[in-house]
């Protein structure tokens, strides 16, 4: 059985398309076998909201919740649970509780409590203090009570034991789905000119991270940079540079992505991997970024791209690639994720992870 957040279509974010590519693996690998169950992301309402989710109900998770999971398990005769996030720690203590019998696999999209501890240390709030709490208390059951503990990359096993001292038992790590369009490799570019692209959401480190390469970077290099995603609506300001576009949400990001002189990962703090990295090498994209972003991808030698950790860095890397003749496509760098980051490559790692 696989249980998961309910997850809207077409899936939206890193965390969603990973999720979505995890259930068209297992459900090619297992058919009619595998059952799903979506939960509903309905808050506990009324004033015990708060408590609740201090015990780890949180997106999705109720009382109610655990124990339609529990029921449908006992009815269906499932044999092993695969949970789609370490957030939903409480259904393996429930499974564990009522049908010890049943195996438990838990994937983590992040060590969530490391995540959110740079959420709350990047801007304090009660709130963002209240969810720290929450995903710990969530995961940390999901750590203790699941047989399996799948994580996308070592340094998140090593997170894990250092946190709840118990590591990865597998690896499984990002990955997409394909998104290059038949005949778009080497057409036209977006905006008629070579440009620097950024692609992600409003989440702190993306951010903190852009913002930064506006302010530190962006003034010292000639090429443009332009940045697309939701959620950036508070870079505006910012993004007044002469050389910065502001592009916000886009239908297709391959229109974007084919025509960039290189993809740029300015991000400094986080957990888990970076999708942007695994994107750019769908579009056959070398990469200028820092080890965080690169973090995970240890496939990737010096051909991927230029990792940076400072303004210098990141200003020479972008000079070498400007006086470069780069491809607009580059069949290598395809190649790569094709082998390690494709739909192909999880479904082969999670074939041998279930057997």
């Amino acid at each position: 059985m696989l249980i998961t957040p309910r997850i809207s279509a077409p899936p939206e974010g890193g965390r969603a398309l990973l999720s979505h590519l995890h259930r068209k693996c297992l459900e090619a690998l297992l058919g009619e076998q595998l059952v799903v169950h979506p939960l509903d992301r309905n808050p506990i309402a009324g004033g015990r909201a708060t408590f609740q989710a201090l015990r780890g109900f949180i997106d999705g998770v109720t009382p109610e919740a655990e124990q339609a999971v529990i029921a449908r398990i006992a009815d269906a005769d499932v044999g092993r649970v695969f949970l789609n996030g370490s957030n939903l720690g409480r259904i393996a203590r429930a499974v564990k509780k009522h049908l010890p019998e049943v195996e438990v696999l838990t994937f983590f999209h992040n060590v969530e409590a490391r995540f959110f501890q740079g959420a709350l240390r990047d801007r304090w709030s009660a709130r963002a203090l209240a969810v720290l709490v929450a995903s710990y208390a969530a995961e940390r059951m999901a750590v203790r009570h699941s047989d399996r503990l799948i994580a996308l990359n070592e340094r998140d096993s090593r997170g894990l034991a250092k946190l709840y001292g118990r590591g990865a038992t597998d690896l499984l790590p990002m990955a997409l789905e394909d998104q290059l369009r038949p005949g778009t490799s080497g057409a036209p570019d977006a905006i008629g000119e070579d440009y620097l692209l950024f692609v992600g959401g409003g989440f702190y480190a993306n951010l903190s991270g852009i913002r930064w390469f506006i302010e530190q970077v962006a003034p010292h290099v000639a090429i443009r940079t332009c940045i697309v995603g939701r959620g950036l609506e508070g870079l505006q300001d910012a993004a007044r540079s002469a050389n910065v576009t502001l592009v916000g949400p886009v239908d297709h990001l391959d229109d974007w992505y084919r025509g960039a002189k290189a993809v740029i990962a300015p991000i400094f703090d986080g957990s888990g991997m970076k999708t942007k990295v695994a994107e750019a090498l769908m579009f056959g994209k070398r990469i200028v970024g820092t080890n965080e972003a690169f973090c995970g991808y240890d496939a990737l030698g010096p051909e991927a791209g230029w990792r940076c950790e400072t303004q210098a860095q990141f200003v020479s890397a972008i000079g070498q690639l400007e006086a470069m003749p780069l491809p607009r496509f580059d069949r290598s760098l395809r190649s790569l994720y094709e082998l390690h980051y494709s739909e192909q490559a999880t479904l082969d790692r999670l074939a041998q992870i279930l057997s």
